[in-house]
């Protein structure tokens, strides 16, 4: 359908990302369904009144959400992107688009890539650069693969902020993948700094001393911040992290050291 404002948009997974993305696109008069497996157990209640309230669709399984969408979102944590792509490829008509939209590794994605591609469907890397609820459906998105360049007007029509980074896939996830060393690396090293300086009683002078080195930054509140998000998002963001952990070995183990992305995911599943 050459129209993307009359797709059926189906999106598997309907966590935090997946409900901003159907308001939004329910704002634009977009048809919008959704499969989660969360929605067969306890936790289903809230996804299904959030559904109820927007006029999204709520499927029962991949292959039934995959048959009957336009174009499909992957929206889950890291470790799923695969798994998703093998249930959606099942059911895939051919020709509709795939974006990918989780943080997984380039290996990863190009495994879904084969997957999708294999069974007539059009795989597109999606690398979200920032925290989606400030930004919403507007985040900073960069697309990968050799579809990229075709789709980009397309999302942009129904509003989203998407740029090509590469015809290539894997580059895009590469970005995402190196941009999440440095901010999960950050959220973990503050979140021990600020959680042993309480314990010690020496908060304050860490925040003073924090404040003199960078005084652009306000630590208390960005220390909340990322206290609030690792809480919220621990289990999603250490998948994260260990798909950093799974890239290829070489000369980024000569410069940081093999064991850097791995120590931390484990930091992180600890609290997960």
């Amino acid at each position: 359908m050459a129209d993307p404002k009359r797709w059926q948009i189906g999106l598997v997974g309907y966590g935090e990302v997946g409900r901003i993305l159907a308001e939004d696109l329910r704002q634009h008069d977009i048809k919008v369904a959704a499969y989660d497996i969360k929605l067969g157990g306890e936790q289903g209640a809230p996804l299904k009144e959030h559904a109820a309230k927007f006029g999204v669709t709520l499927a029962a399984s991949h292959a039934e959400l995959t048959a009957k969408s336009d174009f499909i979102i992957s929206a889950v944590t890291a470790s799923q992107a695969v798994p998703v792509a093998k249930a959606c490829a099942d059911t895939i008509n051919q020709g509709t688009w795939f974006l990918d939209f989780n943080s997984a590794s380039p290996g990863a994605k190009q495994r879904a890539a084969a997957l999708i591609d294999g069974a007539a469907g059009r795989y597109v890397e999606g690398a979200v650069m920032t925290s989606v609820p400030p930004y919403r459906i507007k985040v900073p998105l960069l697309l990968g693969g050799p579809g990229a360049r075709e789709l980009e007007p397309l999302l942009n029509a129904i509003g989203f902020a998407a740029k090509v980074a590469s015809d290539k896939l894997g580059v895009a996830s590469a970005a995402k993948m190196c941009r999440s060393i440095m901010i999960k690396g950050l959220e973990a090293m503050v979140i021990e700094s600020f959680t042993t300086a309480r314990a010690y009683g020496v908060e304050d002078a860490v925040l003073a001393s924090l404040t003199e080195t960078f005084p652009a930054i306000n630590w208390e509140k960005q220390g909340a911040y990322f206290f609030q998000r690792v809480i919220e998002h621990g289990r999603r963001r250490a998948e994260e992290v260990r798909e950093v952990a799974e890239r290829p070995r070489g000369r980024a183990d000569a410069l940081v050291g093999p064991g850097h992305g791995r120590a931390s995911g484990l930091g992180r599943r600890s609290r997960g």
